[in-house]
């Protein structure tokens, strides 16, 4: 009973021809969906500001976040892990070249050895 409903393509669930008749038929019902909207957008007035339930829109200043305050708890938690690391960070492209050529030598002994 479920054979009826499966679609047969000839060449399995993945045939492109269906795949992008699909996706023509999605944009063109997407655009004529587009085509009936409005069609006067006034871009001059209030109705390009936010709508914050009647209240003075902020200054960006006033409301910015600062990415230390965001993920305080998460370096607070760290603290003893970053600690350590960031004397590593200098900021020298080379050492990190360095950092990473060594790594990746211990894990080809590491790979070479249990092999």
């Amino acid at each position: 009973m479920l054979d009826a409903y499966t679609l047969q393509t000839g060449t399995g669930f993945w045939d492109p021809v269906v795949w992008i008749v699909v996706f023509l038929v999605a944009f063109l019902i997407a655009l004529a969906i587009w085509l009936l909207g409005e069609k006067e957008y006034p871009r001059d007035t209030q109705a390009v500001k936010p709508f914050l339930s009647g209240n003075v829109e902020p200054e960006k200043a006033d409301v910015h976040m600062r990415a230390g305050n965001l993920y305080w708890g998460f370096t607070e938690a760290m603290k003893g892990y970053y600690s350590r690391l960031v004397p590593l960070h200098t900021g020298v492209l080379n050492d990190y070249v360095l950092w990473f050529l060594g790594v990746m030598a211990l894990v080809f002994v590491i790979v070479g050895v249990a092999a």
